[in-house]
């Protein structure tokens, strides 16, 4: 199991909305509005590292309203 963070900068206004189809995302065990240089965190929970690159670059950045995003991978 390969557990990642994905943070995620948005468009002004979208962080409710997003939060919500973030965690429709398959993979995405859970997402956080949260205060700071991002707008949200997503915890997702896969079996590889490339399921990582696929939730993140794929899915997480193609949703209407995501400006950026930056994925860290759990080393523990």
């Amino acid at each position: 199991m390969v557990t990642a963070y994905v943070m995620v900068k948005a468009h002004t206004g979208d962080a409710d909305r997003l939060r919500d189809e973030i965690e429709d995302v398959d993979g995405v065990v859970e997402a956080h509005i949260v205060a700071g240089d991002v707008d949200l965190i997503a915890k997702v929970e896969v079996d590889t590292p490339a399921e990582v690159k696929d939730v993140a670059a794929t899915h997480i950045q193609d949703i209407e309203g995501v400006e950026s995003t930056q994925t860290y991978i759990a080393m523990d």
